[in-house]
């Protein structure tokens, strides 16, 4: 029995080097679009789309490994807590 792991276990969008389709990802009730930035694996740009402006970020990982879904949700709790309510961008 071999230990590699069997093709298709591993989500399109998790695999390295996917640069297809965004994915959505709700976290607390906020929306996002992840993309996979094309041509530059472990990086992605995050759309918040439910939050009161065209406003988001972008994310690389230094050893190019595709993030996990978790992994994108810690991202996008740690951005939300910076935001400030009132004006709805990060707190200076």
């Amino acid at each position: 029995m071999s230990s590699e792991p069997e093709p298709g276990l591993v989500p399109e969008h998790l695999r390295p080097g996917y640069d297809g389709d965004p994915i959505m990802v709700t976290v607390d009730g906020q929306d996002f679009r992840v993309r996979v930035r094309a041509g530059e694996p472990g990086t992605y740009d995050f759309d918040w789309l439910s939050g009161p402006h065209d406003y988001g970020f972008g994310l690389s990982r230094s050893d190019g490994v595709a993030m996990s879904l978790p992994e994108m949700e810690e991202a996008i709790r740690a951005f939300l807590a910076e935001i400030d309510p009132a004006t709805g961008y990060l707190a200076e």
